[in-house]
C-alpha cells in the first residue's frame, strides 16, 4: 500500500525559502505571484493491506519524525 504525505508550514510561520522562490519567480518574469509557501512531499510504500492501519502507522511516523508538529501540518493520503 502506498501513502502520500504532504508536510507544510503552519500559517503564521515564516517561510524564507518560499519568499526566495517567490522572488526568483518574479525575477524570471512570472508576474502576479503574490505568495509562495514550500513544503515536503513523501511517498511511503507499506506492507500493510488494511487502509485504516496504514493511515494510523503513517500518522504516527509524521508525528514522531516526518513533521515538526510545532510549526508544520501534515496530510496523509492512502
Amino acid at each position: 500500500m502506498k501513502a502520500k504525505v504532504y508536510v507544510t508550514l503552519k500559517n503564521g510561520v515564516l517561510d524564507p525559502q518560499g519568499k526566495a522562490i517567490g522572488h526568483a519567480l518574479g525575477s524570471l518574469g512570472f508576474a502576479g505571484v503574490e505568495d509562495v509557501r514550500q513544503g515536503k512531499y513523501l511517498e511511503i510504500t507499506l506492507a500493510e493491506t488494511d487502509p485504516a492501519k496504514a493511515r494510523e502507522a503513517v500518522e504516527k511516523m509524521c508525528a514522531q519524525l516526518l513533521a515538526n508538529t510545532v510549526i508544520e501540518n501534515f496530510r496523509v493520503e492512502i
